[in-house]
């Protein structure tokens, strides 16, 4: 489908004034702005200024080039897409990766947020600009890790003042790119949630913390929960939610099965159930068995009647679908208490933070 760029009048269709490259152009211009396409998606205008750039999508889309509007300083990219689609996104200049500079929803300094009209709501989660600082919580732990190795700061805070434990993996994405902190206490505010106590598990070596082996999870029961307990948080142990995605999905399935007497509540999103050893070094890590290792664990597995786990993948991973409902069938069917549920984005942490929050909260029920 072509719009605008094609005649006379320039970007009007996409509701921009004036012609593009002019000072009345720039001072209106806001992306991305989407109109409807004939086939049930939007087409949505991105713009840029100055120098050759592309668009590069979080996991939902191949970069998409921009091209230049008739000698002028504008570049733009028309870019189908589906409807409800939230993602992240990036300009690439040359070597260099910018947030859009007109669109004033960000994630961390580098990066924007783009959602056509009928993306479903998120709730609890504000629209943050590139150059906001996200509250921190004030409590922190400073953990030296024997089993792991390095140091590392975990923080924690007592949303409505504190209660269950939950631990968000890969935290420090939660801390600086997403305001978890505030959308959990909005949503314990709204009483959508029981207050509970977050803690935020930053990850040193994603592939080999979270790969399905022991050692992070002796870790945690060993080293960490013990370091929670004393910061005077009131923070309850024996009620343990983890929340992981991709990676850090696989890992948090991975403790329940594991060690069912410290992990029995788990929200996952997008997990890599694809995952067997050696997996990532091959040149298309999900081609391998359905549901990976963890499928496998799960048929041996005679009981899960103590598991409370909720699933969720974007409904735009094609490639993720089978492994995840395999995954979950198998879950269910061992006893566990699921649920699922598919998301409106990809392999996309802003597509997975409706699902966090919503999940979280059953988890806890």
């Amino acid at each position: 489908m072509r719009l605008a760029a094609d005649e006379d009048n320039a970007f009007v269709a996409f509701g921009l004034p004036g012609e593009p490259g002019t000072d009345e152009f720039w001072a209106a211009a806001r992306t991305p702005v989407a109109v409807p396409a004939d086939d049930g998606g939007w087409l949505a205008l991105f713009l840029w200024r100055g120098s050759p750039a592309s668009v590069v999508f979080e996991s939902w889309s191949d970069p998409v080039p921009l091209r230049r509007w008739r000698g002028t300083d504008c570049w733009y990219a028309e870019v189908p897409m589906p409807a409800r689609l939230r993602v992240t996104y990036q300009l690439l200049a040359g070597e260099a990766t910018f947030a859009d500079p007109f669109n004033p929803d960000g994630a961390g300094g580098d990066r924007s947020v783009a959602a056509v009209p009928d993306s479903t709501p998120q709730p609890h989660w504000p629209a943050v600009g590139t150059d906001d600082v996200l509250p921190l919580p004030r409590t922190r732990v400073r953990w030296s890790s024997e089993r792991l190795g390095g140091r590392r700061t975990v923080r924690v805070h007592p949303a409505g003042g504190g209660g269950p434990v939950v631990l968000l993996l890969d935290g420090d994405d939660w801390l600086y790119l997403h305001p978890a902190m505030t959308a959990f206490d909005s949503a314990v505010a709204s009483g959508e949630m029981p207050p509970a106590t977050l803690v935020f598990l930053p990850t040193k070596d994603r592939e080999a913390e979270f790969g399905c082996r022991p050692e992070l999870w002796e870790a945690v029961r060993d080293e960490l929960l013990p370091l929670v307990a004393e910061t005077g948080v009131p923070a309850d142990l024996d009620r343990l939610v983890v929340a992981g995605q991709s990676l850090g999905g696989l890992s948090a399935l991975y403790a329940a099965l594991e060690f069912p007497d410290l992990v029995s509540r788990v929200a996952c999103q997008s997990g890599s159930f694809w995952w067997t050893p050696g997996a990532m070094a091959q040149a298309d890590p999900l081609g391998g068995p359905v549901g990976g290792t963890l499928a496998e664990r799960l048929r041996e597995l005679p009981d899960l009647s103590g598991l409370r786990c909720a699933f969720d993948v974007g409904e735009h991973e094609t490639a993720m679908l089978p492994h995840c409902a395999l995954t979950e069938t198998l879950a269910e069917e061992a006893g566990a208490t699921v649920r699922v549920s598919r998301s409106p984005s990809g392999h996309d942490r802003v597509g997975w933070r409706h699902a966090l929050v919503r999940d979280v909260a059953w988890a806890l029920d």
